[in-house]
């Protein structure tokens, strides 16, 4: 099962604003009628219940949103770049790729919506910047650019019950006879390498069990893929587990997975468990029925201890019985804590567009203008028309920029960058 994946995304970027003006019969002195460039492409993820694994994502990581298209005249607005929607499986998280990797979102509903990437806004068309004083404008705004970034997409399997057990314990065998999963079964160690979902009906109720394969010494540190296992582990709500009965020290074999779960976290550990002893169709462990109950009456601290037989089935009603008792008293692990209610909960405002202008001076002496709107409106200016450059000029003056820079110190003679434009300052 491919259960973790990084991909790439970049949304669209904003088209650029038109600089036109209306020249029409009959209409001296149309004014600027360049309309808004088109926003860029958004890039979703969507939690799809039809969808189970992160496959799709293993040959293909990189995604790219349309750009949106430029403004035209007569103020017609340019087209929206064409959004795009990434299916994950249910339960997938989605992180930050980077040294400090965050949370951004936990899929754990079907239909659930994401925004990952914003596309970028349009660029304003020459129209907007008319003034009494100023008819024509040669002014407009390039568009915004999108977002990008790399997540990383983490499946964790979304199940009511979790098979635990080391390797060759039946776990398969027992998914197999109570739902129609259709896992690799067969008599050595290691024939599951990647969790099994199955829907279980039993005594008119229904719950999702999922196999998780063999955990061994170690699979805390990651060791025989347990890190990849383990979290499966983390999304269920109760766990069977299944011991074989007929190993020379099954009590020894029970504590060392529950060891396991414990150092990979804590939560694990205290995870109500329905434990379950496998294979009593062997002589061996038939046999010794009794004192294998007494042993793990005092291991496990728990009378509720069965003896089944994945093989003849023999056990395994009284096991679902068991666990949908489980089920009624286990916590739901998406509910809100206790206590806390929607006026709790904090409150993320964004930050606001507009800000003043900055100044930074960088080390050969450059300063640099940080302020979006200006960077945005410098690309699209004509560096040799003197007109344009003039009314770049006032509506710097306007915005703040000008006044930002003379308090940084700048001086005739020095370099001014806005964006990827560079100027003499005079």
């Amino acid at each position: 099962m491919i259960d973790e994946v990084i991909i790439h995304i970049k949304s669209g970027t904003g088209g650029n604003g038109a600089i036109s003006g209306r020249r029409e019969k009959y209409v001296p002195k149309g004014g600027p009628d360049g309309g808004d460039g088109g926003r860029g492409g958004n890039i979703y993820l969507e939690a799809d219940p039809n969808v189970n694994t992160l496959l799709a994502y293993r040959y293909r990581r990189h995604f790219t949103a349309p750009d949106g298209r430029r403004g035209e005249r007569r103020l017609r607005h340019g087209k929206d770049g064409k959004d795009i929607t990434l299916p994950v499986p249910v339960g997938t998280q989605v992180w930050t790729d980077d040294s400090h990797p965050r949370l951004l979102v936990d899929l754990d509903e079907p239909g659930q919506l994401f925004l990952a990437a914003t596309g970028g806004r349009g660029g304003a068309g020459n129209n907007h910047y008319a003034t009494p004083t100023n008819r024509f404008p040669l002014l407009a705004q390039a568009g915004e650019p999108g977002e990008e970034l790399s997540l990383r997409l983490e499946l964790k399997l979304l199940a009511d019950v979790g098979i635990i057990g080391a390797p060759n314990a039946g776990k398969s065998s027992l998914i197999s006879v109570v739902s129609a999963a259709r896992p690799k079964v067969a008599n050595y160690p290691f024939t599951t390498l990647e969790p099994s979902l199955g829907m279980i009906e039993h005594r008119g109720e229904t719950f999702v069990m999922v196999d998780i394969p063999g955990l061994i010494e170690g699979a805390h540190e990651g060791v025989g893929l347990g890190h990849e296992f383990l979290r499966h582990v983390e999304r269920t709500r109760v766990l069977v587990h299944l011991v074989d009965g007929s190993l020379d020290d099954p009590i020894a074999q029970y504590r060392q997975i529950n060891s396991e779960l414990s150092q990979y976290a804590e939560d694990l550990g205290l995870k109500p468990q329905v434990l379950a002893v496998n294979k009593l169709d062997l002589t061996d462990v038939s046999v010794l029925r009794d004192d294998l109950h007494d042993a793990f009456s005092e291991a496990a601290d728990t009378d509720q201890i069965h003896f089944i037989s994945a093989v003849t089935r023999e056990g395994v009603d009284r096991l679902l019985d068991s666990v949908l008792h489980a089920l009624q008293d286990a916590p739901d692990p998406f509910a809100s804590p206790p206590g806390v209610g929607p006026g709790d909960l904090p409150v993320l405002r964004p930050a606001p567009r507009r800000r003043r202008p900055a100044v930074s001076v960088e080390d050969d002496g450059v300063f640099v203008v940080d302020w979006p709107s200006a960077e945005r409106m410098a690309a699209m200016v004509n560096p040799d028309d003197w007109t344009a450059n003039i009314q770049f000029y006032q509506r710097l003056i306007r915005s703040g920029v000008v006044r930002a820079l003379e308090e940084a110190g700048i001086s005739p003679g020095d370099t001014v960058r806005i964006g990827e434009v560079e100027w003499q300052w005079d």
